[in-house]
């Protein structure tokens, strides 16, 4: 990964899809005899991870895809004071880890088709349930790239998580792949690059969502150990692009990070006023328009080099796994997370994100 400083210029916005990395283990044959078993990488920090998962309704607005009130899913991780006597939780329900096996192929052409993978086998590093550790700790806000739910930011947020962070990934129904709600399954309504007045819908919704996620942290049940005097946005692609117009114009966010969100659909002044780091890959075929977009906007920008697109996100892992087990090419594995090695990649992506927030949210 190489890194530079940036000075400072006009910004703009345009959105694509998701965000977060990872590093590989061995494949093995699936316990369940269905495909590959995957693994998400191990978090590097001291403390265990705790999880929980949270429904949130907001009744002062109507849901811009299906009407009704707008209802929101998260999950949040903490450091665990202890995850003795608790099950680590798996990535995705049953239920949404059937819907996901038809749709990745879908969006991601190469992907592993319905019934290779078990992906309802995948487990996080995070405990459902797990008591907090005591203390007072900064709060990480994550979007997620278009049409990806907020699980595929699990590697990434969990790392966060271990070295004492409070991190919340928000998922957004109606672009999301998949979300289950304790009102039902909500699937995404895209069905390719959105148009410009969808994307608009989409991020201004998305912007929204994070600044009522935002208003909601003193109800969560892990509010007695959130900082909120230190809070962070983060995002991946479309959820980059939201999460630095969302902090516009909020002061109660303290530092964002945009991993390769286009900044090209509302003007952005140029004394942003925020600590903003501004992540890339080498490999994305957008990663011009991207870097256009960015401007002269002050802040740190890194570049993650043999890397592509999703290479933030748990398919940064997922995938070259993947290829090892004969499930994927070569040439699909480029595109969607690059040719760099899985390890290098992550160990980059949370030096860069990691490091930004602990100094920016001391």
């Amino acid at each position: 990964m190489t890194s530079r400083r940036m000075t400072s210029r006009r910004t703009l916005l345009k959105g694509t899809l998701c965000g977060s990395a990872a590093a590989l283990l061995p494949t093995a044959a699936s316990a369940r005899g269905s495909g590959p078993f995957l693994r998400l990488p191990a978090p590097a920090g001291p403390y265990p991870v705790g999880m929980r998962t949270v429904h949130l309704t907001d009744p002062a607005r109507s849901d811009p895809w299906v009407g009704g009130v707008r209802e929101l899913m998260l999950t949040v991780l903490y450091p665990a004071r202890s995850v003795r006597g608790f099950s680590r939780a798996p990535q995705l329900t049953p239920a949404e880890a059937r819907l996901f096996a038809a749709y990745a192929p879908r969006v991601h052409p190469g992907l592993p088709q319905p019934g290779a993978v078990d992906w309802g086998a995948v487990l996080t590093h995070g405990y459902a349930g797990a008591p907090p550790l005591p203390g007072r700790r900064p709060v990480l806000v994550y979007s997620p790239g278009g049409g990806d739910s907020r699980t595929l930011g699990t590697s990434l947020a969990e790392d966060l998580a271990s070295h004492g962070r409070v991190v919340v990934l928000v998922d957004h129904p109606g672009d999301a792949s998949q979300v289950e709600l304790p009102t039902g399954m909500r699937t995404t309504v895209l069905t390719g690059p959105p148009e410009p007045a969808t994307f608009r819908t989409m991020t201004d919704t998305r912007i929204a969502d994070l600044r009522f996620v935002l208003d909601r942290l003193g109800g969560l049940p892990l509010a007695p150990v959130m900082d909120r005097t230190r809070i962070g946005l983060y995002g991946h692609s479309a959820g980059g692009t939201a999460a630095v117009y969302a902090a516009r114009d909020d002061r109660r966010v303290g530092a964002v990070a945009n991993l390769e969100g286009h900044l090209a659909l509302y003007p952005t002044p140029a004394g942003f006023g925020r600590p903003l780091l501004l992540v890339r890959t080498d490999g994305f075929e957008g990663a011009a328009g991207v870097e256009s977009s960015w401007g002269d906007l002050p802040g740190r920008r890194a570049l993650l080099t043999g890397a592509s697109h999703w290479a933030f996100t748990d398919y940064g892992s997922l995938v070259p796994q993947l290829q090892s087990a004969g499930l994927v090419s070569a040439t699909a594995r480029a595109a969607l997370v690059g040719t760099g090695d899985p390890a290098g990649t992550l160990a980059g992506v949370r030096r860069e994100v990691g490091t930004f927030f602990a100094h920016h949210l001391r």
